[in-house]
């Protein structure tokens, strides 16, 4: 929503700056029950709780670009889903730091009868250590203490790892059974002798996290056994010594979880290049870190963050690829040691100004994919349609990538690019070219604000428009419509083709 003057985001990192009370308790920390949150769901006296930590929001009420409204749908409540399905990227910690009330007063449960003496044991040890950290006051140290009881509880069996040594090497080999194990469902990061091993399992994810016993060099490799779902982790030792275990374990070590309860992983990497595409838009490339194994999925996204004026600010981008591939005849390529993003400088835009002045040599923080899309979804279809929106084009070019080199029952790929104006075109040359040398592939291009010399389609994306744009190849063709775009643009196209008859199998919003 329109935010008044006065109330941006950098303005509201001053406000946290400034050393005013923003709890109402004089920087006092309480336990709160949920009889007394409940009493504070007003726009004068919010209250909200997320992960179990508690914050009093009403000093924010006009800086928050979701508007009140949004806000006030968890006043007085436990706000964690409605966060989770909004923007749970966004760190809150950072951003409410100084709203922070306490935490949600904790209810011990009764061990069900028949529990093996093992959990018994640890929820005295869990119970405990959670009144420990609430005397002294780490309300963090319990959020992470009950996501490790839910981990242990939840750990399948079938998952589990190994490791193994010769005088050169260590091996770590991850056992998951998944038949379809590829490079991108596997993100390893090893700097500073810690090890981080992440298997993409559906909606969950296996976890190897130690701190390594002995020093190893930068680059490692990563072998794959698709069908039986193995995984290897090859490190060279620094030294010819023999290891007596392969390190100390870290928190999440050995778990296996959902996906949205692991939390975002973060490495720093460095820009190499910045190069001009419209006069608003600009290709980053970033180089990943030597010791980082990370190949993002089509059609997911990542996280960029940096500390502007001691705050963390977050946002979420698609990576690409450098350039639109003309020749399909071999599989997608991928990012290798390098990341790309298609970035859009606004002139308020208080992230992407401090991304455009980045120097080469500096570095960003990214973080590991996110994203609902699977490449199963576009495997079987025949017709492919991508409504686009300025910067809504960046994870259709992998998408676009991936069908026409891999999926054989494609009978036709339309994009359907939505601009105010001829010169916001993104890649309009290659795009073009693409057309001419792919019968399959057609672009169209639609602005919102043409001048009189344009002789393409004009308007927005509209019912109308549509029905005109999007048709199949035959009248029983398995087909998919991906949209992408800002908000307002992505709600209307799939409320437009849900009333043209479009079922919601057939749709895919990319949003994050």
């Amino acid at each position: 929503v329109p935010l008044k003057p006065g109330r941006s985001l950098m303005d509201w990192i001053r406000l946290t700056k400034s050393g005013k009370d923003l709890t109402g308790l004089q920087g006092r920390l309480i336990e709160v029950t949920e009889d007394e949150l409940a009493k504070h769901n007003t726009k004068e006296n919010c209250w909200i709780c997320i992960r179990g930590l508690v914050y009093n929001v009403t000093p924010y009420m006009e800086y928050h670009p979701g508007g009140e409204d949004e806000l006030m749908r968890a006043a007085g409540t436990d706000g964690t889903d409605l966060f989770d399905q909004v923007h749970r990227w966004v760190n809150y910690e950072s951003m409410l730091k100084e709203c922070l009330v306490g935490r949600m007063a904790f209810k011990p449960v009764a061990a069900p009868k028949g529990k093996c003496l093992i959990f018994i044991l640890l929820s005295i040890v869990f119970n405990n250590s959670v009144q420990y950290l609430v005397n002294t006051g780490n309300f963090i140290q319990v959020q992470i203490l009950m996501l490790q009881l839910k981990e242990y509880m939840s750990l399948p069996s079938r998952y589990s790892y190994d490791w193994f040594q010769t005088d050169d090497l260590i091996t770590i080999v991850i056992y998951t059974k998944k038949k379809d194990m590829n490079a991108e469902l596997v993100i390893a990061d090893c700097q500073d002798k810690r090890l981080r091993a992440e298997i993409i399992l559906d909606d969950h994810s296996y976890l190897v996290e130690v701190v390594l016993e002995h020093a190893v060099q930068d680059d490692f490799a990563v072998h794959i056994a698709e069908k039986v779902g193995k995984v290897e982790i090859i490190l060279t030792k620094e030294d010819n010594i023999q290891w007596k275990v392969l390190g100390r374990p870290l928190e999440s070590h050995n778990t296996f979880i959902e996906r949205t309860d692991r939390g975002l992983f973060y490495r720093k990497c460095q820009l190499v290049s910045k190069t001009e595409v419209t006069h608003d838009t600009k290709l980053f490339c970033f180089m990943l870190p030597k010791g980082t194994h990370l190949q993002v999925p089509t059609g997911q996204h990542v996280y960029l963050k940096q500390i502007i004026a001691g705050t963390e600010v977050v946002k979420p981008y698609t990576p690409l690829l450098p350039f639109l591939p003309l020749d399909f005849k071999e599989p997608s390529c991928q990012e290798g040691a390098h990341i790309y993003f298609m970035i859009k400088i606004y002139s308020c835009g208080l992230f992407t100004q401090a991304l455009d002045h980045l120097q080469i040599g500096d570095y960003i923080s990214v973080s590991s994919p996110e994203g609902s899309f699977k490449k199963s979804q576009a495997q079987t279809v025949e017709d492919l349609f991508l409504l686009a929106a300025g910067t809504g084009f960046t994870p259709m070019v992998k998408l676009l990538n991936f069908a026409l080199a891999e999926v054989s029952c494609l009978r036709t790929v339309k994009l359907i690019f939505f601009n105010k104006k001829e010169e916001d075109i993104l890649w309009r040359n290659q795009l073009e070219q693409l057309a001419l040398k792919d019968e399959r592939f057609e672009v169209q291009f639609i602005l919102s604000e043409p001048t009189k010399d344009w002789l393409g389609k004009r308007g927005k994306i509209s019912s109308s428009l549509l029905s005109e744009c999007v048709k199949r190849s035959r009248k029983d063709s398995k087909v998919l419509i991906c949209i992408c775009g800002p908000t307002p643009f992505t709600e209307q196209g799939v409320q437009y083709l849900k009333d043209l008859g479009y079922s919601q199998e057939e749709m895919h919003a990319f949003t994050a």
